[in-house]
């Protein structure tokens, strides 16, 4: 087998059967990670090192500073060296004269921190780490305990097991950053929603519940403080063992399976020895063994070591003794983790819209049993937000290494459940984000090529979609060319805007120049982040236009609905009302409903909420556009007034990895009709809101626009001015009412001397 470097020798590695002859009918396994060239961290060096560099984090040739005492150290070391950086590991006296011996081989700078502090070696070392990153500029630290890229390197391990076995009950691994255990059952949980999970920890670790015990003798897991990468809520039983228990099971290994390795391999091979005893015919159990025992030929393998640490009078116990989280162990014992009381986990917003549902979903997360966190660069764009009871982040939300960082200083991994937006310009940084951090949602790709309506129609069109003819068009010299393709009238519109932004049907050629010219020259949206620097030249169809709203849940869809439309008069597209469920005939319906399944599936949307504008085109429906996200103008709520089905609350419970519920309480019909200025002026008053409200249907009259604003007929969506919501239990009984409604407002502007832009 042939590499082009040596760091692609990280990773597929060996999962051998055990002899477990007193269980024939239970397969035991263990993922030899210690074949690695170093051992299990090669993994997590070679993922945190290149996302950094992918991310600008780690600079060509800069240096790279870690902590630690083992195969960590050796993984950073294999990376980073091949790649050119300076190398810097802290470490202390624990440290074995094989692994000294390697790093200064591979050209590393070894600190030995001689002393403990207050909070073990573990401190010792963060300490002299700080004092190395304030001497070298620009140096990176891989924080292998707080970086989500230690977990999410072992999603690859995950995807091994699957590929081997196809189906894991048990999923052993020691525990001492929380990443590789962590890492790889999140992943699985993913395929096996029931795979158990058994974390190996050692007396005298801090990590669950336990008094730390710095003298302790084991490496490679526990630890003296609790690292950010561990999330607890992931592992369903925890076994602890001692040093006199780790290090036996670890001869034992050697002795009877021929394995070598480590004394955390040997902890976790004791652990398999209990499960297996207690697993049904069939069930396939798998330890992570992590590394060598050539590291420990003069600890564990040594009689000498065993003799100086009285390590044969230590008390021990053949099996393990269950107690209850919390209880102080001295011998093999294992507790269930569900006794471990968590605290109410955050689910993190990244902006919000400012014109529907924002609020509405700060407010609903608590109704959920979870903490909403809003992160924002500027916090009073959101009206009313002091009134939400939510926690305000704020940072810079369109860089996405802000994102991180702010995420990485403030959160616990196990305080975070999950990552989500009501803003249509932020639904990639929430893809991103969820990747990172290992939570379930749709790739950053999938969400890209929805928001990017050029790389949309490039998909569509791969796929054989139906949809109108297209050009994308990057500078106003191609537009009269792209108009002589896709022909007149025609619309123009930016690739990534949002709301109807600068979306225009053009009937002349001159016309279409001169938006694109205009389009083009915008290289900032609404919310500072810089353009695509696209327009789409495209088809005009003056059919008619629904939506298909649509959940998906692990690849499936579990929910449809289709909702009429209707928008303003040309040449802008502003949607002036919506009517839930559209009154249509069934076989029309059908149509919609597998012309959207197709398109979605089309963009590997795999979850969550879908909204796809099609229009209803003699030689069948046409994809105008599928945002990866519930659908703008309230229509969540229409639906919800229709039915009783929480959309909004849907898209909460589907972030937080809760299965989504789809039970309808009602059927009838919801409508929106939008209040828009009938001129530009400045606003002087809406009345008649109290006769409005007062129709039979009408459910709610709302006013968004500030008397003394400025106004203009509607270009896009921000031009809306408030809204009413009616609903009826027959078909065609809404848009009367909201008629009615519509009459009895009346919209007071004062004219303007001077255009409204």
């Amino acid at each position: 087998m042939r590499f082009k470097s040596i760091r692609d020798v990280i990773g597929r590695t060996p999962l051998v059967r055990l002899r477990f002859d007193s269980f024939p009918g239970v397969r035991v396994y263990a993922k030899l990670e210690m074949q690695n060239l170093f051992g299990m961290k090669d993994r997590v060096a070679l993922n945190v090192i290149t996302q950094a560099k992918r991310t600008g984090a780690l600079s060509d040739a800069a240096p790279i500073v870690e902590s630690s005492s083992g195969t960590m150290a050796l993984g950073v070391a294999l990376v980073g060296r091949s790649l050119g950086h300076p190398v810097h590991i802290v470490t202390d006296p624990r440290i074995d004269r094989v692994t000294m011996a390697k790093l200064r081989a591979l050209g590393c700078v070894v600190h030995v921190v001689l002393e403990m502090s207050g909070q073990g070696w573990q401190g010792a070392r963060l300490e002299r780490l700080e004092a190395l990153l304030r001497d070298l500029p620009g140096a990176f630290w891989p924080q292998q305990y707080s970086n989500p890229d230690n977990p999410g390197a072992y999603g690859a391990l995950a995807e091994e097991l699957l590929t081997d076995l196809g189906h894991v009950d048990v999923l052993v691994g020691s525990v001492g950053s929380g990443g590789s255990l962590c890492g790889s059952s999140r992943v699985l949980r993913e395929s096996i929603p029931g795979v158990r999970v058994v974390g190996v920890d050692c007396v005298g670790s801090a990590l669950f519940g336990q008094p730390d015990v710095p003298q302790r003798l084991q490496s490679g897991l526990g630890n003296s403080l609790r690292p950010a990468n561990l999330d607890r809520r992931l592992i369903d039983e925890v076994h602890w063992l001692n040093d006199h228990e780790a290090f036996a099971a670890t001869r034992a290994l050697a002795a009877e399976q021929q394995i070598f390795a480590g004394n955390t391999a040997g902890s976790v091979y004791r652990v398999l020895s209990d499960l297996v005893a207690r697993a049904r015919p069939g069930d396939r159990i798998v330890g992570i063994f992590p590394d060598r025992g050539d590291r420990y030929t003069d600890t564990v393998y040594s009689d000498e070591h065993w003799a100086e640490h009285e390590l044969s009078s230590m008390a021990s116990s053949p099996s393990a003794a269950t107690v209850g989280y919390g209880t102080v162990v001295h011998t093999w014992s294992k507790s269930l983790t569900n006794d471990l009381v968590h605290d109410q986990p955050h689910l993190l917003f990244i902006e919000s819209n400012t014109t529907g549902t924002g609020m509405l979903a700060l407010r609903m997360a608590r109704r959920l049993g979870v903490r909403a966190v809003l992160m924002t660069s500027a916090p009073a764009r959101y009206p009313g937000l002091g009134e939400m009871e939510c926690e305000v982040l704020v940072c810079d939300t369109n860089s996405r290494s802000a994102l991180r960082t702010a995420v990485h200083q403030r959160f616990r991994r196990e305080e975070i459940t999950g990552v989500t937006t009501t803003s249509d310009f932020y639904v990639p940084a929430v893809a991103e984000l969820n990747e990172w951090l290992g939570l379930p949602g749709n790739t950053a790709e999938a969400t890209r090529t929805c928001r990017n309506k050029a790389e949309l129609r490039t998909a569509l069109a791969g796929a054989g979609a139906h949809q109108p003819r297209f050009a994308v068009v990057p500078d106003p010299a191609d537009v009269a060319a792209a108009v002589a393709r896709v022909g007149l009238p025609c619309v123009v519109k930016p690739v990534d805007d949002s709301g109807s932004n600068d979306v225009l049907l053009c009937s002349t050629r001159e016309a279409a120049v001169e938006h694109a010219a205009r389009t083009l020259a915008t290289r900032v949206n609404v919310r500072g982040m810089a353009t695509a620097g696209l327009v789409l030249v495209e088809e005009y169809l003056d059919q008619p236009e629904f939506s298909v709203e649509m959940f998906s849940w692990r690849g499936e869809p579990v929910w449809a609905g289709i909702t009429a439309k209707s928008v303003t008069g040309l040449p802008y597209f502003v949607e002036s009302r919506h009517v839930f469920p559209a009154v249509i005939e069934p076989a029309v319906a059908d149509e919609l409903l597998r012309t959207a399944r197709r398109a979605v599936a089309a963009t590997g949307v795999r979850t969550g909420p879908t909204h796809t504008e099609i229009k209803l085109t003699p030689s069948g429906p046409a994809i105008v556009e599928i945002n990866p996200r519930l659908a703008g103008g309230m229509i969540p709520e229409l639906i919800r007034y229709a039915t009783g089905i929480d959309l909004l609350e849907q898209q909460l419970r589907a972030a937080t990895g809760s299965s989504p519920e789809f039970t309808p309480n009602s059927a009838g019909y919801a409508g929106i009709q939008f209040l828009l200025a009938p001129a530009a002026g400045t606003l002087h008053a809406i009345d008649g809101v109290a006769r409005a409200e007062r129709i039979p249907g009408v459910e709610r009259v709302t006013v968004t626009a500030i008397a003394g604003s400025e106004v203009r007929v509607p270009r896009n969506a921000y031009d809306r001015l408030g809204y009413v919501i009616a609903r009826h239990d027959r078909p065609g009984g809404v848009e009367p009412v909201l008629d009615r409604a519509a009459a009895e407002l009346d919209i007071v502007i004062e004219a303007s001397p001077v255009p409204v832009r």
